[in-house]
């Protein structure tokens, strides 16, 4: 899910490309009556390449996502404990306090990282397969065989749970969100955007990218699905009432998942100042609660224009809601892309 910066190029490419590219496959495999290979064969033998390459290219990012079910099965299947797995830190194998990389870290990163993926310590260690990961991805597959077990027929039903379910999902998730701390933050962190990226080539590319991604296009299975719509179907028209509800869906999305970040963002930030204020108040032997959240870049700057050389001994860490905020995303997108 982009930001709201990349959102600028991606209603413009989406005029530019989303939209008429969307409407090409609709109308050629409305009018063809066939798959992809078999469309692009037809219009010329010589392009049937493309079709086989958008085969190709369905097969390969249908691994990949098939995989993020599998962690999103894993993950529904834990939800069933109380207290939630990712909610506190195991205590160790001596009973006697929490595991040291857990402490470390927090929580979810620790079920993300240890119990979920049971990563390796560096990226040349494969790690070997996680049985309960395999098993999560064999349900998967098991899944999507049951709703294309009789092709079109039970793929046109599943669809009314694929396409209806996702929206009651991001609805709890955005109630759950606008209930944490910091939440807010996160959203208007998404609708803040920096005019200067405008101007990152990246910025544009991510914009395409999520362009192809979210509509679709050049997998063929656009082509195969509108092959089943009457000749006469009014394909422009469905074209352009997909795009607004795609725009729409990332947009909301989006801010389901913003006011999570601002969520993970203020923990950091509050443990930040938390740190901060505990190592002042152990270097001035001032009593708990003289400096608080509310004074305490008051009582810095008091402070620091006092005992200038003590303050800096102390090596306090810079507490910053925006750069808390921007670190988080940058993981969120570094997970999203892997």
């Amino acid at each position: 899910v982009p930001d709201l910066v990349v959102y600028d190029p991606f209603l413009i490419l989406l005029v530019l490309e989303g939209i008429p590219l969307l409407h090409l496959e609709f109308a050629i495999g409305q009018r063809l009556r066939s798959g992809s290979v078999g469309v692009w064969t037809a219009i010329n033998p010589y392009l049937t390449g493309v079709g086989i390459a958008s085969l190709l290219v369905s097969f390969l990012v249908g691994m990949y996502y098939n995989t993020i079910i599998a962690w999103v099965m894993w993950y529904f299947f834990n939800s069933f404990q109380n207290p939630l797995p990712w909610s506190q830190c195991p205590v160790n194998a001596n009973l006697t306090d929490l595991v040291s990389e857990c402490a470390r870290s927090s929580p979810v990163d620790y079920f993300w990282y240890r119990d979920t993926l049971n990563t390796s310590t560096s990226i040349g260690e494969s790690g070997g397969l996680q049985w309960w990961m395999v098993l999560c991805l064999l349900c998967a597959w098991l899944l999507l065989y049951v709703c294309c077990l009789r092709g079109i027929e039970t793929t046109g039903k599943a669809v009314y749970v694929t396409s209806t379910l996702p929206y009651v999902v991001l609805t709890i998730f955005l109630i759950r969100g606008l209930t944490l701390k910091g939440s807010l933050d996160g959203i208007k962190f998404l609708f803040t955007p920096d005019l200067n990226e405008l101007m990152n080539p990246s910025t544009w590319l991510d914009a395409g990218a999520q362009v192809f991604y979210s509509f679709s296009l050049a997998f063929g299975g656009l082509i195969s699905f509108s092959s089943y719509n009457s000749v006469h179907n009014n394909c422009e028209q469905d074209a352009v009432i997909i795009s607004i509800i795609n725009g729409f869906t990332s947009v909301y999305a989006a801010t389901v998942i913003y006011s999570i970040i601002g969520f993970r963002a203020t923990e950091r930030f509050d443990d930040c100042l938390e740190g901060n204020i505990l190592a002042l108040l152990n270097a001035f032997n001032l009593a708990e609660g003289n400096i608080t959240e509310g004074n305490y870049a008051e009582s810095l700057q008091n402070l620091n224009g006092t005992f200038p050389e003590t303050i800096q001994s102390l090596d306090l860490k810079t507490c910053d809601l925006q750069t808390f905020l921007s670190q988080v995303l940058k993981c969120q997108t570094f997970l999203s892309q892997v």
